[in-house]
């Protein structure tokens, strides 16, 4: 229950930064999700490659609670780089429109 309340977060932010940005909403909802469970997957790799006798038992939880932060910090990286792009490229249109009769041209 808490790893689909922490989905649900996960693609509300990326829903509200696609939409901010005018971009296709649950695209970037779906990827955000995609990379949480990429960063997940990480951690299993690694937790296979340096214990991997950590994996023979039936302790799932503790699998799990040791890739949550994997997944959130994929997440969260993915999202950083989704917004300084955006937000690099972005043109503000009320500015624009704001500043059309103020431009001076250059004779």
């Amino acid at each position: 229950m808490l790893g689909l309340l922490l989905l649900y977060f996960i693609g509300k932010k990326f829903y509200y930064l696609a939409n901010d940005y005018n971009k296709l909403k649950w695209l970037y909802v779906i990827l955000g999700i995609v990379m949480y469970y990429v960063g997940t997957f990480f951690c299993g790799v690694v937790v296979a490659l340096v214990n991997p006798s950590l994996l023979e038992g039936n302790d799932n939880f503790l699998l799990a609670i040791l890739a949550m932060p994997f997944g959130i910090a994929s997440c969260s990286l993915f999202y950083f780089i989704l917004y300084t792009i955006w937000k690099r490229n972005h043109i503000n249109i009320e500015d624009e429109i704001d500043n059309m009769g103020n431009e001076v041209p250059n004779n």
